[in-house]
């Protein structure tokens, strides 16, 4: 069982200044994909390298398997980290450099040879044990990067945004070979990154982290279909979920939001326990917005101008300025509806789907329907 208990895992770097990350408390499951995700200095990669025994820890406990190792130094965590550099010996062959930690370790020759030979099988490197670094691609030397960690059968996987220096083509591709070699495995993998697709398509659950602080964890889908609170709702997404600043308005069960020169009565109870005149925001996810208003069940209109048109084959996307309001709507249309900057048209948002939040950014719970 490879199971890593965080329980409020703290760092300070300088007692004068906020902490780097500040009671972090996380439960990673045997076998699991968790995925630390956050925008820079948000403390995601700090944790991690609590978690390797590369940063001392200034309060809370660490343990992996029931075993605390608050202070076990790195090299007996039984963990392999992936670093965003490669950091390949240049004058090391592939299977020299898969087999260079093994050797430090004093492991017998053939199951050095046997380690190899298997991770080199599972990465596609069988063809390429003898070059040189410098012979190799970027994903190459990345899949290099990944055998000298497979090889170490370790407890742990630790990968520190180990696809940051590749290009688009081949981060797409890389990822979906972690995520295999995840699968074939079943090892358990802490994953830090601040790119939310690496994030979406990889995690068992995503620990999404702010300031220091964990703000919500759950799985991929969970997480960006019921944020905690703005900045997870703005942080997920491309383009991410439109928050539009509202006023609450109306007698008591009459309620509705009036968002700039908009009404949009909810056909949830989110805005009766709001005293009329509270401000709130309205979350809207761009795939939930149309220019049809028969697209969904129940819809708000907006009234809209065009000020930005992005068009990508299959879909477009539409920024437009909402009637009376400074915040732009954005939506993500059809690629076959004709669309022209300074058009002014109706925007229909599905109801179902909206989101709430507070005038401190936490999300308003659905209660029972409005009356």
């Amino acid at each position: 069982m490879a199971i890593v208990r965080l329980d409020g895992l703290t760092k300070f770097y300088d007692r004068t200044h906020p902490a780097a990350a500040e009671d972090v408390t996380l439960e990673i499951g045997d076998g699991e994909f968790m995925v630390l995700l956050g925008p820079s200095g948000c403390g995601k990669t700090t944790t991690l390298r609590m978690i390797a025994g590369l940063e001392s820890i200034s309060s809370g406990t660490l343990s992996i398997d029931g075993r605390v190792v608050n202070d076990v130094p790195a090299k007996d965590r039984d963990i392999a980290m992936v670093f965003q550099s490669y950091a390949l010996y240049p004058h090391m062959s592939v299977k020299d450099n898969l087999a260079f930690g093994l050797k430090r370790r004093s492991i017998e020759r053939s199951e050095i040879e046997r380690r190899v030979q298997i991770a080199a099988g599972i990465l596609g490197l069988a063809e390429l044990l003898q070059r040189k670094p410098h012979a190799l691609s970027g994903g190459q030397r990345q899949r290099v990067a990944l055998g000298r960690a497979i090889v170490r059968d370790p407890k742990v996987f630790l990968f520190d945004e180990p696809l940051s220096n590749l290009d688009a083509a081949l981060r797409v591709s890389t990822r979906g070979e972690i995520a295999a070699l995840h699968r074939r495995l079943g090892a358990t993998m802490i994953y830090v990154t601040h790119d939310q697709v690496e994030a979406m398509t990889m995690g068992t659950r995503i620990c999404i982290m702010n300031k220091g602080r964990v703000v919500q964890v759950g799985a991929p889908l969970d997480v960006y279909r019921n944020p905690v609170n703005t900045f997870v709702a703005g942080f997920l997404g491309n383009p991410p979920m439109n928050l539009l600043p509202s006023i609450v308005a109306g007698s008591s069960g009459l309620r509705h939001l009036e968002v700039g020169a908009s009404r949009v009565v909810l056909t949830l109870g989110r805005a009766a326990a709001l005293a009329p005149g509270s401000s709130v925001t309205l979350g809207i996810r761009p795939e939930t917005v149309s220019a049809s208003a028969t697209a969904f069940e129940s819809t708000a209109a907006f009234e809209t101008e065009t000020v930005q048109v992005e068009r990508l084959g299959a879909e477009t996307i539409v920024v437009s300025k909402v009637a009376g309001l400074d915040a732009k709507l954005v939506a993500r249309i059809s690629g076959d509806i004709p669309v022209a900057i300074g058009e002014r048209r109706p925007l229909y948002a599905d109801l179902s789907a909206v989101h709430v939040f507070d005038a401190a950014g936490n999300v308003i719970p659905p209660t029972s329907p409005s009356r």
